[in-house]
């Protein structure tokens, strides 16, 4: 019979590697704390200015914000600070994730649909996707423009042209 110890070996070292791979309980610790604390202010937001039956404002700021919010740490944690573990679930993840919400997102269009005001829902539904997208672009151009790096494009042209010279 052929030994078989290599063969485990190879299998407990392979889990290891991948057991350490994951997220560790610091890490969902970040996003717990992260996430409650974003979801707290949320919920601050949109009980301070409640949408009614109108344009929900509050959820379309908060999500406008948190996408402009997330391109900006985005950016300062991936290409200007130095890796710190935890600062990415706890931020990114957790504050900015908790504090920006597709469920609430989604209820308010469904809410705005069921109040039989289908051209409010499609103007809602339509405007923070677009809203979003764009926040978070301007979010990494001001970061980058913050921090003193040329954007995303000139520095491919850069890279392509040789570079100033």
């Amino acid at each position: 019979m052929p030994d078989a110890g290599p063969v485990l070996m190879r299998t407990a070292s392979a889990a290891r590697r991948h057991r350490a791979s994951g997220p560790g309980v610091a890490d969902l610790a970040a996003v717990a704390v992260g996430g409650g604390a974003g979801s707290l202010a949320r919920y601050g937001l949109s009980a301070a200015f409640p949408a009614g039956n109108g344009f929900p404002w509050a959820i379309f700021a908060v999500n406008v914000s948190g996408c402009f919010l997330i391109g900006v740490v985005m950016i300062y944690l991936l290409e200007v600070w130095p890796p710190r573990r935890l600062l990415r679930p706890l931020l990114g993840i957790g504050l900015l994730g908790g504090y920006t919400t597709f469920s609430t997102y989604a209820a308010a269009v469904m809410t705005l649909l069921t109040g039989h005001a289908v051209a409010l829902a499609d103007a809602y539904a339509l405007s923070s996707i677009v809203a979003a997208v764009t926040a978070v672009w301007c979010g990494t151009r001001t970061a980058r423009m913050a921090a003193g790096m040329p954007g995303r494009l000139r520095d491919r042209r850069d890279r392509r042209d040789g570079g100033d010279q």
